[in-house]
C-alpha cells in the first residue's frame, strides 16, 4: 500500500431491512429507524440509517479489503446526508498514510442525495 492508493468501491443496496436490522442490532430503538409514519411526522420523507450501522458498514468496507486479519485501531466518521431505503451507498477509500503495517484511509460514502459519511480508519493490516 502506498500514499495515494484507491480501494474499488463497494455499492451498499440501502434497504428498508438494512436500515432496520441495523438499528435492533445496535440496540438503537429510536422510531425514525423503523417506523416510517413516526419518521414523517417528524419532517423526515421515510426511516433512515443509524450511524452504527453506517460505523459498521465502513468497518467492513476496510476488513473486505484488506482481509480478516485487519485489526481496525481507530474510525472516526462523520454523517451528513441521510440513507433513506432505496438508495445506495457507494464506499470509496483513498490511503493517506503508511507506517509500517498501520494505514490509514479517507473514507467517503455517497448516495443519491450526497455524501452520506466521510472520515478517516487506521487500520493495522497483515505484512
Amino acid at each position: 500500500m502506498n500514499i495515494g492508493d484507491t480501494l474499488p468501491p463497494l455499492e451498499i443496496a440501502v434497504t428498508r431491512t438494512l436500515i432496520v436490522a441495523g438499528a435492533i442490532a445496535s440496540r438503537d430503538y429510536q422510531d425514525v429507524h423503523h417506523d416510517a409514519a413516526l419518521a414523517r411526522e417528524k419532517g423526515s420523507p421515510d426511516i433512515f440509517m443509524n450511524i452504527l450501522t453506517t460505523n459498521g458498514l465502513v468497518g467492513r468496507y476496510i476488513t473486505d479489503h484488506f482481509g480478516p486479519r485487519a485489526v481496525l485501531r481507530k474510525v472516526a466518521i462523520r454523517l451528513g446526508a441521510p440513507n433513506y431505503p432505496g438508495d445506495t451507498m457507494t464506499l470509496t477509500g483513498t490511503v493517506t498514510a503508511v507506517c509500517g503495517n498501520t494505514v490509514e484511509i479517507r473514507v467517503v460514502g455517497a448516495n443519491g442525495i450526497g455524501r452520506h459519511v466521510s472520515g478517516t480508519v487506521t487500520a493495522e493490516v497483515a505484512a
